[in-house]
């Protein structure tokens, strides 16, 4: 089993809370993002992911949460 994780920030917006999220395994060495996941072709070629990865979209204010709180 993984580590737990430990939710950072999420959007402000969300209304029903499974949203897209930052979160951070416990021991604080990695980071998982929930967001919708990138299904058009012209950005995913762009990304040239390995197998195994993916992408996600998340707003900006997630990561805007997260970055202020840590000021």
């Amino acid at each position: 089993m993984g580590l737990p994780l430990r939710k950072l920030s999420g959007d402000p917006d969300c209304k029903n809370g499974t949203c897209p999220t930052l979160w951070a395994t416990e021991d604080g060495k990695s980071y998982v993002v929930q967001g919708y996941v990138e299904t058009d072709p012209e950005r995913l070629a762009q990304l040239d992911l390995p197998e195994g990865e993916s992408a996600v979209i998340v707003p900006a204010a997630v990561l805007e949460e997260f970055f202020r709180a840590q000021r």
